[in-house]
């Protein structure tokens, strides 16, 4: 799987009619209905605002997309389409439409709404998704920079350090990673 690192924006016109290709990464739902909203405020002159997105959650892949008045099937579809076929996630995808005058067709809005998702896919800075898991642990103040060293090597990062009678630190690294952690402090774990 794949994910995106930052938004994008791009631009096509057909037939008069304007699409605007957005993608923002998303970790969750709540995300992408505050992307939504804000575009629905900045493009409230649109005909259709439609979006597609798939997200990883604890419960599984979330996906949803959804068509904006088109005909079913040929706006939403296609750029979940997209979506999918560049084993895209945690990703949101919305093409805005201002409409010029001149009916596309279904074959034409299927194609006018996938190519502009693929536009905007090709125009994001995409890496490799890597699955993170975060862990607790509790330290003699001796051991933490032994800990901090394999962190490192474990390519992990201190999210947070609490100096008490001992170091309570919350870490995230990658989960094919946090095994050997584990191993190497099993005694130190909340």
């Amino acid at each position: 799987m794949r994910c995106i690192n930052s938004p994008a924006v791009t631009e096509e016109v057909i037939k008069k009619s304007r699409f605007l290709g957005f993608i923002y990464p998303c970790l969750s739902e709540d995300s992408t209905l505050a992307y939504l909203h804000d575009l629905r405020n900045e493009h409230s002159g649109a005909n259709h605002i439609v979006f597609a997105y798939r997200i990883r959650t604890d419960q599984g892949i979330v996906c949803r997309f959804y068509d904006a008045g088109e005909p079913s099937g040929t706006a939403g579809k296609p750029i979940y389409q997209y979506i999918e076929g560049n084993d895209l996630i945690n990703v949101l995808i919305v093409v805005v439409r201002y409409f010029g005058g001149i009916k596309l067709g279904a074959g034409g809005l299927t194609r006018a709404y996938g190519n502009t998702a693929k536009q905007v896919i090709e125009v994001a800075d995409i890496t490799e998704f890597i699955e993170l898991a975060s862990l607790h642990f509790t330290l003699d103040y001796k051991d933490l920079q032994h800990f901090e060293y394999q962190l490192a090597k474990c390519s992990g990062i201190i999210i947070s350090k609490d100096f008490a009678g001992q170091v309570n630190l919350v870490v995230q690294l990658p989960v094919v990673q946090a095994e050997s952690l584990l191993a190497l402090f099993s005694g130190y774990i909340l």
